[in-house]
């Protein structure tokens, strides 16, 4: 049986200064300290990426929704120069009873 070599992948989050070096070849997200806290991919060094937050634009009332410096966040995109990636934050669901 002959063994596979996975290349390592040096990955940096261009909103703070994390970096690290995986194996993984599947995206990873990290608690951007750029982005308040808020989930945000690592891309591969030397890539020229943009990443930022969308806000919510629709009305809010008792949803629970994630927040980005006090205001309602819907996404965070990741701008590639042949495309882009959207991580949806989806509101949580509330009830009660009577």
């Amino acid at each position: 049986m002959i063994p596979l070599i996975t290349p390592s992948r040096h990955l940096v989050c261009p909103n703070c200064l994390v970096e690290m070096q995986t194996l993984q070849m599947k995206t990873i997200f990290h608690p951007c300290k750029g982005l308040h806290g808020l989930n945000a991919p690592m891309v591969e060094a030397g890539v020229k990426v943009s990443v930022k937050t969308v806000e919510r634009e629709d009305y809010i009332g008792t949803d629970r929704v994630r927040l980005h410096e006090g205001r309602p966040v819907m996404a965070v995109i990741t701008e590639r120069p042949d495309g882009q990636d959207t991580a949806v934050f989806a509101p949580t669901a509330t009830g009660g009873s009577r």
